[in-house]
């Protein structure tokens, strides 16, 4: 199971930043609303939260909500070459919960984001489906 909101310690203002910023370099142009909800549980699992960062993520103009789609109108996309740091360790995956010895974290302007395994890093950026 993911980690909890509390790993890492993070505050609200910063959870909701890094969610919209996840939205931003989403490579989807259009996903449904609960696939899109599970690329944001890797930065929270509050359904307060997770509000927040649509709301957010619509006010800045990074998505469009209708009905059960959202399109995105993000910047681009992770840089797997410079945006994606590998760590050898014993880490959970934070999307599956899966053990894994190389953690991907994402980083970005807001935060970084992970662990996650080499094809959950995949599946939260979009490159996957």
């Amino acid at each position: 199971m993911p980690p909890d909101d509390d790993t890492p310690a993070r505050t609200r203002e910063e959870t909701v930043a890094l969610g919209v910023e996840l939205l931003e370099h989403l490579e989807d142009d259009e996903l449904p609303l609960p696939e899109l909800i599970d690329r944001l549980e890797t930065v929270t699992t509050s359904p307060a939260v997770t509000r927040e960062v649509l709301d957010e993520a619509e006010r800045r103009g990074v998505i469009d909500r209708e009905d059960a789609v959202v399109r995105v109108h993000g910047s681009g996309f992770v840089r797997f070459d410079s945006q994606v740091i590998r760590r050898e360790g014993d880490f959970s995956c934070r999307r599956c919960g899966a053990g894994i010895t190389t953690g991907h974290f994402v980083r970005l302007d807001a935060g970084e984001l992970g662990p996650f395994g080499s094809s959950c890093i995949r599946k939260v950026t979009g490159r996957e489906e």
